[in-house]
């Protein structure tokens, strides 16, 4: 006779055990975005000379400018070196956010996980 479902025994699996696996496997997740969320990542531009420091909130928590690159004259060049370490900054956060939730999601991406 042919087993039927997947279930061992016929029965359905333990109810008790999924959810307790289900709440770890929240509570682990939780536990490294967290993790992240306190990590700082710093990325600079123009060999250094412009610093942006973003925590894993994606919030810029400080920013260091070199006083050789602040040229009245070429104000557009500092906007771009902001920018250039800015958006570094935001792709290794994003990249250490993929990496520690990839664990969890087989890869998946998930809309309003992360």
């Amino acid at each position: 006779m042919a087993k039927r479902g997947g279930f061992p025994r016929g029965g359905m699996p333990n109810m008790n055990n999924m959810m307790k696996q289900m709440q770890k496997m929240q509570k682990d997740m939780e536990e490294a975005q967290e993790k992240v969320e306190q990590t700082e990542f710093t990325a600079s531009a123009g060999g250094g000379s412009v610093e942006v420091t973003m925590n894993g909130k994606r919030e810029v928590v400080s920013v260091n400018i070199d006083k050789e690159v602040v040229d009245p004259d070429d104000v557009e060049m500092l906007q771009d070196l902001l920018m250039v370490a800015v958006n570094d900054a935001l792709n290794q956060v994003n990249n250490a956010t993929e990496e520690s939730m990839g664990k969890f999601t087989g890869g998946l991406n998930i809309p309003g996980l992360f």
